[in-house]
């Protein structure tokens, strides 16, 4: 009789790790993938030995400095003498790491994966900037001269033009995230700023100030995904992940309508079908919105529907995004607040949520019940979209 081992199985999260987020952490790597690992099976309650997977998530090699990231992490990440795997998606590969993790146990080949996304950025010297220098279309952008600060600010611009969005509201995002982030243990970036801080701070490119940015990080995080037997067994609350997506727009971003992240839309869609959600906006308790400049923040809460074109400004204005609000927008603090190692921010997002909707976010936690969350991640040259959706055991 022929057995078909391809059958989607439930999901869920057990367990979550995160390190210190700081700019030249003097851990190596693999010293980083393995703190945030270690955390998480000791969240779970379970050894490496357990382990039947390992789904590893990083960014560009030249970040760590080394070739072949994927192999050097390895053993770091737990991944000695079992399968190992690297996904990579540009900034959206945090959310994208534990979308693997979740189709290895889903597909009934794995009970227990485990989830590793690591960043040192400090080693790109003297910025990382002068990495980005290099992955522009070598005949129709590379002329220009371009960085992605400077394609962000033409973004930002035209979302403000487009929905009449003024800088001032702009700027909450940047208040309210930082401020968030006071209550983060690992958090780089807390602190207390005013909208006036953020519109006096220096001119990157404009419209993007250096308040709207977020700061250069070495960090990792770590998630145990396990099947439902598995997790039955070990925890009385699980996290499930019910739904998951991801998307790819055209390389060509001076084709596109800025105004509108359609690769977060067509990610969103995808997830929240799996999710049996039809209205995001009620349905959605917690959202954990990636956010490496502040309107982000809001381009992407509209791309997810969390909001309608244009309404996210408003919504964050009048108290709506804040943890005591009916739609609690990063409450951890975000990028800009708790720092930005590109995978293992976008992971930190997904661990966020599993402890919000566990009830063990601490300061962080928000005021309403939170039953069902969601985590969103961005990529590349603005064209990827990865999107998880979970809910409370």
């Amino acid at each position: 009789m022929k057995t078909n081992i391809y059958v989607k199985r439930r999901v869920a999260v057990v367990g979550a790790g995160l390190t210190l987020f700081r700019r030249r952490m003097l851990e190596t790597p693999k010293e980083l993938a393995w703190e945030a690992a270690k955390m998480a099976l000791d969240w779970a309650g379970l050894e490496l030995d357990d382990v039947d997977a390992v789904v590893i998530g990083s960014a560009p090699d030249a970040f760590d400095g080394v070739h072949m990231k994927g192999e050097y992490l390895a053993d770091g990440s737990g991944g000695w003498g079992r399968p190992t795997m690297r996904v990579y998606v540009g900034g959206g590969t945090g959310v994208f790491t534990p979308i693997a993790g979740w189709w290895h146990v889903a597909s009934g080949l794995f009970d227990v994966v485990l989830v590793v996304a690591e960043e040192k950025m400090s080693p790109a010297q003297p910025h990382p900037q002068f990495v980005f220098k290099h992955i522009w279309d070598p005949i129709l952008e590379r002329p220009l001269n371009p960085n992605l600060i400077w394609i962000f600010a033409m973004e930002m611009h035209r979302y403000m033009y487009k929905y009449n969005v003024r800088k001032e509201d702009i700027a909450l995002v940047s208040v309210k995230n930082k401020r968030n982030a006071l209550d983060h243990p690992a958090a780089q970036l807390a602190a207390k700023i005013t909208v006036e801080d953020v519109l006096n701070s220096e001119v990157l490119v404009y419209p993007v100030q250096r308040l709207d940015i977020s700061p250069v990080t070495d960090g990792a995080a770590a998630l145990v995904m396990v099947s439902e037997k598995v997790a039955r067994r070990i925890t009385d609350s699980p996290v499930w992940v019910e739904g998951v997506g991801w998307a790819l727009d055209s390389t060509q971003w001076t084709n596109r309508e800025l105004a509108y992240p359609k690769y977060v839309e067509v990610a969103a869609r995808m997830a929240y079908r799996m999710a049996g959600i039809n209205n995001p906006r009620k349905e959605i308790d917690v959202a954990e919105v990636y956010d490496p400049f502040d309107y982000k923040e809001l381009h992407h809460m509209e791309g997810l529907m969390l909001a309608r074109k244009g309404e996210a400004p408003i919504l964050t204005r009048e108290g709506v995004t804040e943890r005591d609000g009916d739609l609690p927008v990063n409450p951890s603090g975000g990028l800009l607040g708790v720092g930005n190692p590109i995978a293992a921010a976008g992971l930190m997002k997904v661990a966020e949520i599993f402890w919000q909707l566990r009830g063990e976010a601490g300061g962080r936690q928000v005021k309403k019940p939170a039953y069902t969350g969601l985590a969103q991640a961005w990529g590349d040259l603005m064209q990827a979209g990865t999107v998880i959706v979970m809910r409370a055991g």
